[in-house]
């Protein structure tokens, strides 16, 4: 019996989740406007999963640019409340640009800047320090996972007495809500 190369050997490919995803059509990215606080105000960026999105919001990967010549803490959040006025972000984009037509996320970039309020309920899950001129960037592999009405927000404090400049960004994937 004779056998050819194709009899012995299976090939297996393996892809990284998030080309998976970006595939798929379910991974996008996107950035805040440049966002200002200091001076005893606040700002924050973060992903908002509306209560009627019908999808789980996976983050993936957060970057925090500190334009300052001092550091800024950012407080990473799960589920606050959101009060004040937020905007919306026109700054994102499928990770898959090659699709036709492009998907639009369900998850909602927000953002906010000079602001007098904490977040109140939800957790502060931990946070970071960015140092001066810099970004702080952190991969998530999609282990932080949030419900439609949920969210993942960056909360920017700035010790200094100066108003001071940053961006947030986000990479993340949407996957229906399974329901039984």
């Amino acid at each position: 019996m004779t056998m050819n190369n194709n009899d012995k050997f299976n090939k297996t490919v393996t892809i990284p989740n998030p080309l998976y995803q970006s595939l798929e059509g379910r991974y996008f990215v996107g950035q805040t406007e440049t966002i200002r606080l200091g001076k005893g105000k606040y700002a924050w960026g973060g992903l908002i999963n509306p209560s009627n999105s019908n999808v789980d919001l996976f983050v993936n990967a957060f970057t925090i640019s500190n334009h300052s010549n001092e550091p800024i803490i950012a407080q990473i959040w799960f589920n606050p409340i959101i009060i004040g006025k937020s905007m919306i972000s026109d700054k994102v984009t499928p990770a898959d640009t090659a699709l036709s037509p492009l998907p639009r996320p369900k998850v909602q970039l927000k953002f906010a800047e000079l602001i007098n309020w904490v977040p109140e309920k939800g957790v502060n899950a931990f946070q970071r320090i960015v140092p001066p001129q810099s970004t702080l960037s952190s991969d998530e592999d999609g282990k932080f996972i949030f419900p439609p009405n949920g969210s993942f927000v960056l909360f920017l404090v700035s010790p200094n007495l100066e108003i001071v400049k940053a961006e947030i960004a986000f990479g993340w994937f949407e996957k229906k809500v399974i329901t039984l």
